[in-house]
């Protein structure tokens, strides 16, 4: 079975057939997948914009868990092992966009990583620590000192940033979500005077904050996007000039920073506590998905697979 967006906000659960697996190959029983509000949002409304390989029917999901249940003699796993899953690509004509949600795959053992027990569930959040952690390196020596969003990713962020001995502002324009803070402030940004912050990392996704950003920034200072837009962002120059502002964009993360990530959270100083906020079975994907995508008290929505056949 697998989640499968037909259409934009068309998403059903099929039975669909495997690729079959080479020896380089795991196959492995799907325990949890994440839904994520900012790639599969877009591909879920249909706002995703056009990219090499994108179409309708697809499998969604790149945040997954669960255990090797056949492994291939040059796979480098052992059956039994409890790994995170970035997805796979083995659904024939459906396409993997990115395929991870379903209670079985079929994808190279190099792809998946295996982590602590210990962890469970909390292991499909790796991706988003990944993104916030490449994000965070992205910007070199400097901390970021103002995160702009508090969901998610923005308090993985801040997470990363406390880790690193670091304490900053994040701003967040929802009270609801103004919660959960440790080492960090969370500040409507109506009440924020400063001007002059030397590294702004925005996770908004809102394509009009740019110049508002660029005006917060100390001389020098630099803006990491590090949200996905959907729409073109654009600046006024005289004041980016005025502060030779630096404007860096984070892509996808790096193996490397799922392993960071990955060893941060299995020594426990990078918690992932409270960041799951809601539960649903498999069965249960699309009323799932909605309420992931429509109720701003859910900062994670996963999907239990371990009843699904």
């Amino acid at each position: 079975m697998a989640v499968v967006l037909e259409r934009p906000e068309q998403l059903v659960l099929s039975r669909l057939d495997l690729s079959e697996a080479t020896d380089e190959d795991v196959t492995v029983d799907i325990e949890w997948s994440g839904i994520s509000t900012g790639t599969e949002r877009l591909l879920w409304s249909g706002r995703m914009p056009a990219f090499p390989g994108m179409g309708y029917p697809l499998v969604p999901g790149y945040e997954s868990v669960g255990r090797v249940a056949k492994a291939g003699s040059m796979s480098g796993r052992s059956v039994g092992e409890r790994v995170f899953v970035p997805g796979a690509k083995c659904f024939g004509d459906v396409r993997g966009l990115f395929g991870g949600a379903a209670a079985h795959v079929v994808l190279p053992g190099a792809r998946t990583i295996p982590f602590a027990e210990h962890l469970a569930e909390q292991g499909v959040l790796l991706a988003l620590a990944a993104t916030g952690y490449h994000a965070h390196s992205m910007a070199g020596l400097k901390q970021p000192d103002l995160i702009v969003g508090h969901g998610v990713l923005g308090r993985m962020i801040a997470r990363l940033a406390v880790v690193a001995g670091s304490s900053p502002t994040v701003w967040e324009t929802n009270p609801a979500r103004r919660e959960g803070a440790a080492g960090y402030a969370v500040i409507d940004p109506a009440e924020d005077t400063r001007r002059n912050y030397s590294c702004i990392c925005d996770v908004s996704g809102d394509s009009s904050l740019l110049d508002t950003l660029i005006s917060r920034l100390a001389p020098g200072g630099e803006v990491v996007l590090a949200g996905f837009y959907d729409e073109p962002l654009s600046f006024v120059f005289p004041p980016a000039f005025m502060r030779e502002a630096r404007i860096r964009i984070a892509a996808q993360w790096l193996p490397s920073d799922l392993v960071a990530v990955k060893d941060l959270a299995e020594s426990g100083r990078l918690s992932l506590d409270g960041l799951i906020t809601h539960r649903s079975e498999a069965a249960q994907a699309d009323t799932a998905y909605r309420t992931a995508f429509s109720d701003p008290a859910c900062l994670k929505m996963i999907l239990d697979w371990r009843s699904c056949s």
